[in-house]
Parts: structure tokens; sequence; C-alpha cells
């Protein structure tokens, strides 16, 4: 089976083992032949075969380059001199055959990406284009800052910046029940059932194919995908939350994707309850002009609810970053007025229309949702931590003496 192994004591840009250094296992698959490079970063809690529609759509095969019963030459110079997309998708630390650091501190989106960055190296190449989704699409975005050289163009698939934006839209029974749900699965059917609840928009799963809906295909084929990798362990899931709710892009790393150059195609669904469409609204605007806004309609894995859109898209950024388009004929953003400041400046603007107030109402009602979204957030953490708390306490055994003590 194919490894990388990146150091544990990552330091810098260097992700080389060092003497004493066991490093951290990072699985990888690669599919197809060609001088197109792609590297695809899932999110939390999923593996290297969760890219399997956008594997076949791109790279033409879903059989993995290290499969033995592949028929074909698929070591002949005409696969690197001619049209083909070579793939790598992998599982992050903390899922899947990757190795599960045991510390928090070990899960950080900078870290995961310095993993990525180390797979580049070991697979020998000098750039790709980055495509992520989710908690990979933050990843994604800490890669393409820290090394822009080797970034031919930026996927972003259901992205959010990060922290609080990582809370559900709607704060109601629902939202509530499919939190404690997700946090209370512990077998594949439990698991299953949670999450075609957040990937999928209701509509989505309420078609009908043949005889039965989507939901019940889908849930069996969740059972069985679940089953064979097995449930997330406790360190690896609070790890990769942990690197959610800790990833931030600073201005300076925003900047760093916006100079480089290259072009950006940041994908949502618009019945996404998990990453926000406002917050990948927001930071396409951010990147702005080398940035387009794809809007989709679906729910948080996009990716598989619109295959053919979403393939079709990361095809036309291929192509698009090969021709070296303009990036101001890429975009399809308003032009940004001024800077980072203007848009909120703009909600508050006076004006003779009398529409300040309702204006400057929409802002701090706004501000007001990030509010309870982050006591949302912090109850959900609360909860967790007490559930443990609770279940580590020991009964005290009462003794036979004390007993009749007590009775006397």
């Amino acid at each position: 089976m194919p490894f990388c192994t990146v150091s544990m004591q990552q330091g810098g840009e260097d992700t080389k083992l060092k003497a004493g250094d066991n490093g951290v296992g990072i699985f990888y698959r690669t599919y197809g032949q060609g001088p197109t490079k792609v590297l695809l970063i899932i999110g939390l809690a999923g593996t290297h075969d969760s890219w399997g529609p956008q594997i076949i759509g791109l790279a033409g095969t879903d059989t993995p380059n290290d499969d033995e019963t592949r028929t074909g030459d698929w070591n002949s110079e005409d696969y690197e001199s001619g049209g083909g997309i070579q793939i790598c998708a992998f599982d992050n630390r903390g899922m899947g055959r990757s190795s599960v650091p045991t510390k928090k501190s070990e899960y950080t989106t900078k870290l995961m990406a310095k993993d990525a960055i180390a797979l580049l190296d070991h697979l020998g190449w000098k750039n790709a284009h980055i495509f992520g989704h989710s908690m990979g699409a933050m990843i994604a975005c800490k890669l393409a800052a820290m090394v822009p050289e080797r970034v031919l163009s930026l996927a972003l698939l259901n992205v959010t910046g990060g922290g609080f934006e990582c809370f559900p839209k709607q704060l109601d029974r629902q939202t509530l029940s499919v939190a404690i749900r997700f946090l209370r699965a512990k077998t594949p059917e439990q698991r299953a059932a949670v999450d075609l609840d957040t990937h999928y928009s209701k509509e989505y799963l309420e078609e009908y194919v043949g005889p039965n809906t989507r939901k019940t295909i889908l849930y069996q084929e969740y059972v069985r995908s679940i089953s064979s990798t097995g449930m997330q362990s406790n360190n690896g899931f609070e790890g990769q939350v942990n690197a959610c709710w800790t990833h931030k892009m600073t201005r300076s790393e925003i900047e760093a994707i916006r100079s480089s150059g290259f072009l950006v195609s940041v994908i949502h669904g618009r019945h996404d309850i998990i990453a926000q469409l406002y917050y990948a609204r927001r930071l396409a605007e951010k990147m702005q002009p080398v940035a387009r806004m794809i809007e989709l309609h679906g729910g948080h894995l996009v990716s598989h609810e619109r295959t053919e859109e979403v393939n079709q898209a990361l095809l036309e950024l291929i192509k698009a970053s090969e021709v070296k388009i303009n990036p101001h004929d890429w975009t399809n953003l308003p032009k940004k007025t001024s800077g980072w400041i203007g848009k909120r400046m703009k909600l508050i603007r006076v004006n003779t229309e009398g529409e300040s107030n309702i204006s400057l109402m929409f802002y701090s009602l706004s501000k007001l949702h990030l509010f309870v979204l982050y006591l949302f957030g912090l109850l959900c953490l609360a909860f967790n931590y007490g559930r443990k708390a609770v279940r580590s306490l020991k009964p005290v055994r009462v003794g036979p003496s004390l007993a009749i003590a007590d009775s006397q």
C-alpha cells in the first residue's frame, strides 16, 4: 500500500524525517496518467474514496495505479506526453488508513497542508491543481498561501473560513437533533443516517431511482463504506474538529493567493446546512479578481449530488489555467470597491432614499446571528466534554461494614 511518511516535528517548511522521528503515515492513491496533476484533499471524517465521482470524471478510471489487477501499459510515455490527467487522493491524518496522532495540537490546517506538500514532494510533482472539499478546502487554502508557486489552480468546494463559520445555518430543533445524533453515532448505521441528513439536500434524498428513494440506496452504500473503512477514532475526530475550529486565513495569506495569479473556483451548494453559502461568497470576494463563484442546487456534498456540474467546473478551471486566461476574464464577481472595509461600510452608508436605517439594522442582525452561532458551538463542545466527564466517573462501592453501620 502506498504511504508517504511526514515528520512529526514539522518546523518551518521542513517535512523530512529526522533521527528518532517515526513520523505520520499518510495513505494515498493515484489514478490515471498524464502531464496534468491534480491533488484532491478531502474534508472532515472523509477518506480518499469520497472523491470517487471526481476521480472517474477527471482521470477516466477509479482503478488505483497500484492495483495489480489493472490492465494496459500505464507507464507508457504516451500518457505523460498526451492530454491525460493524473490524480492523487489521500486520507488526512486522523482518518482512514493514515496515522492518528493523539494530541489535538497535532491537528491544524497548517500541519495538514504540510502533509499535502510532503505528498507532492514524495510524488515528485513540482506543481499541481489543488482541489479541496470542506475541511480539505481549508487545508488547500493554507497550502496555496504557503507554497503558491506550486499551485496551478485552486478549487474550494463547500468551504468556510473556519471557527464559528463552521456552525450550521439554522439553530432550530432539527439542527440540534442532527448535532446530538452526530455526537452519539457509534455504529456505521447510526453514522450513515446522520451523514445523509447533512450531506444532501432533502429534495435530492426524496427522489426515486426505480422503486427506491435515493436516501434508501445511499444509506446502504454509506453503511458498506463506513463498515469497510471503520468508524473514525475519537482522537481523529476531535483532532480534525480542532483543525476546523482553529482555522483562519489571515489578510497576508489571502493576499498571497490573490497576488500569485493562479485561478480560483469556489463551488458551493445552495442548500448546504453545514458550510454556509454566505461565507463561501465572502471568501471568493476577498480573492478577487482571481476567483469565480459557482453556486449549485445541492447540499454539503455537492460533488456527489451535482457530479456533472462540479466535474465540468473543475475541467473548465484546469483548461482556463492551461491557456492562461486573464483573471479579470475569469471572475464572475462584481468589482471590488474599497477593499476589506468597503463591504461593511456599504451597509451603513447614508443615502438620500432613507435606506441607511434598514442597512444598519441588517448589519446588526447579522452580527447578532454570528454571536448566537458562537454560543451554539460552545454549548455543543460543553455537551460533548460533559458527557465524557460523566462516563469517566466511577461509582464508589460501599463496603459491608459501612453498610451495616449505616443500617444501625
